[in-house]
C-alpha cells in the first residue's frame, strides 16, 4: 500500500516552510493590523481615556489568551506528532478533546465576568474614572471571547491538518471584517466604545464560519470522535503547550507591572502612550509567530518521523526568516516613532504622545531577540520538551523582566525603567541558545 504524500513530511524544505510561514505570517498580520486599527480608531475618535481604559484590560484578556494558546499548540503539537505516527485515532481524540476545553473555559469565564467585573477592574489597577468605559468594553467581550478563542484553538487544527490557506482565509475576512466595522461603528457613526467590541465580535462570527467549513473536507485526517476521550490525554496536551501559557500570561504580568509603575509615575497619559508601543509590539510578535507557526507543524511531524537532517534544515530556514523581520521591525521603530505616534493620537505634542515616542526609543532592541526566543521556545514544544521551553518562556516573559523593571525603580537608576524590557530579551537569548546548543536536533532521544 503506498503511503498518501505528506508535505510536511515529503516536500522540499524550503519551499514547503514557505507554504506553512507565508499563510499563517499573512493571516496573523491580519490579525494585528486589526487590532491596531481598532486602538487607532479608538485613539483618535474616542479619545486617550478610551484608549488606555482598553489597554488596562490587556493583563486580563492576557490570561484568557494564553489558556486558548496552550489548548491550540499544545493540542495541534501533539496532534502532529500522533498524525506523523500514522495515530489518526489518538490524533482525532486530542482534536476533540481541545476543543471541547476551550468551549467549556469562555463559557465560564464569561458567566465569570458578569459578576465579578468589578472587582477584576480593582486588581487591574484602574482608576475608578475608567470603570465605565471599561465595563463596557468588557461586558461584549466576554461573549466575544467564546467565539473569538474557539476558532484560534479550530484554527491551530485545521493548519496541523495540512491546510493553512483555509486558515489564512479566515483570518484575512475576519480581519478586514473588523476594520471596515471599526471605520463605520466609530468612524462614521461616531458610536461609543462598546462597538468597538461589537465590531470584533461580529467579525470573529464570520471568521469562525469559514474555519467551521472545514468539516465540510472530505479529505481531512482530523475528524470529530467519541472515542478515546481520556482527561489524561488532554493533559498531555496542555502540558505540552505550557510554555505557550507562560509566554502569553507573562506578557499579560509584564504589561500590569508596567501600567502600575507608569500610573504612580506618568498618570494615564503614560498608560496611553504605552499603549501605543504595546501596538507596535504586538504587530512584531504576531508576525514572529506566522513565523514560528510553521516550526510547530513541520518540527513535530518530522520528530514524530525522526527525520533528523529535516529538523535541523527547518531550523536554520526559520532562523534566518526570524532575522530579516527583526531587522524591518527595529528600522520602523528607529526611524518612524513620531509618524506611529500620529496613527493613534492626533495631537503629536500632548503628553501622551510624548511618552508613545520616548517609549519608542526605549524598547527597539526588544525586536533584535524576542523573535528567536520564541523561535527557540517554540522548538523545544514541538519536540514535546516543554521544561525546557518554559523555561525560556518564564526567563524572557516573567522573571527577568518584571524583576528587572522593579530592579530599576528601586534603585532610580539614571535610564527609564522600560530599558528592563530590552534588556531582559537580550539576557534570555544567551540562556536560550545555551539549551539549544546543548540539544542540537541530530542529538534528540525518540522515545
Amino acid at each position: 500500500m503506498t503511503t498518501p504524500y505528506n508535505r510536511a513530511l515529503d516536500g522540499a524544505v524550503l519551499p514547503t516552510f514557505f507554504y506553512y510561514a507565508i499563510p499563517s505570517l499573512f493571516g496573523l498580520l491580519a490579525i494585528s493590523t486589526a487590532g491596531v486599527v481598532d486602538g487607532i480608531f479608538v485613539g483618535r475618535y474616542l479619545g486617550a481615556n478610551a484608549l488606555a481604559a482598553i489597554n488596562l484590560l490587556i493583563p486580563y484578556f492576557t490570561f484568557m489568551f494564553a489558556i486558548a494558546l496552550m489548548v491550540a499548540i499544545g493540542g495541534s503539537v501533539v496532534a502532529g506528532k500522533h498524525l506523523g505516527e500514522k495515530d489518526n485515532v489518538s490524533a482525532n481524540a486530542i482534536f476533540t478533546l481541545s476543543l471541547l476545553a476551550i468551549l467549556a473555559f469562555t463559557l465560564v469565564m464569561a458567566i465569570f465576568n458578569m459578576f465579578f467585573h468589578s472587582k477584576i477592574f480593582v486588581l487591574l489597577g484602574a482608576p475608578p474614572a475608567l470603570h465605565n468605559e471599561m465595563y463596557r468594553y468588557l461586558s461584549v467581550m466576554s461573549f466575544c471571547f467564546v467565539i473569538q478563542l474557539s476558532g484560534m484553538v479550530l484554527y491551530y487544527f485545521i493548519r496541523t491538518d495540512g491546510k493553512p490557506m483555509l486558515g489564512t482565509i479566515a483570518l484575512l475576512v475576519g480581519a478586514a471584517t473588523n476594520i471596515a466595522l471599526d471605520a463605520f461603528f466609530l468612524g462614521y457613526l461616531r458610536w461609543e466604545i462598546e462597538w468597538a467590541a461589537w465590531a470584533t465580535t461580529l467579525a470573529q462570527t464570520g471568521q469562525c464560519l469559514i474555519l467551521l467549513s472545514f468539516f465540510c473536507h472530505k479529505d481531512r485526517q482530523l475528524h470529530l470522535t467519541h472515542t478515546a476521550l481520556k482527561i489524561s490525554t488532554l493533559m498531555q496536551a496542555l502540558y505540552n503547550g505550557v510554555s505557550e501559557f507562560i509566554n502569553e500570561i507573562a506578557v499579560g504580568v509584564v504589561i500590569f507591572t508596567v501600567h502600575w509603575l507608569l500610573l504612580r509615575h506618568s498618570g494615564t497619559n503614560g498608560v496611553a502612550g504605552f499603549a501605543v508601543t504595546n501596538y507596535l509590539l504586538f504587530v512584531g510578535t504576531m508576525i514572529f509567530y506566522g513565523v514560528i507557526d510553521a516550526v510547530h507543524v513541520l518540527i513535530s511531524q518530522n520528530f514524530g518521523a525522526k527525520q533528523h537532517l529535516r529538523v535541523q534544515q527547518v531550523m536554520v530556514t526559520s532562523s534566518m526568516t526570524v532575522l530579516s523581520v527583526s531587522l524591518g521591525m527595529v528600522t520602523l521603530a528607529w526611524f518612524l516613532p513620531s509618524y506611529i505616534t500620529a496613527l493613534f493620537l492626533d495631537d503629536i505634542n500632548d503628553s501622551a504622545s510624548q511618552h508613545a515616542m520616548l517609549f519608542i526609543n526605549l524598547i527597539w532592541p526588544c525586536f533584535i531577540f524576542s523573535g528567536l526566543n520564541l523561535l527557540l521556545s517554540a522548538y523545544f514544544t514541538a519536540i514535546q520538551q516543554p521544561r525546557q521551553s518554559a523555561y525560556i518562556a518564564l526567563c524572557r516573559g516573567l522573571f527577568l523582566p518584571v524583576g528587572l523593571l522593579l530592579i530599576f525603580v528601586m534603585l532610580n537608576t539614571p535610564w527609564h525603567f522600560l530599558v528592563a524590557l530590552p534588556v531582559a530579551e537580550a539576557m534570555t537569548f544567551v540562556f536560550a541558545l545555551t539549551l539549544y546548543n546543548k540539544q542540537l536536533p541530530k542529538q534528540l532521544q525518540f522515545v
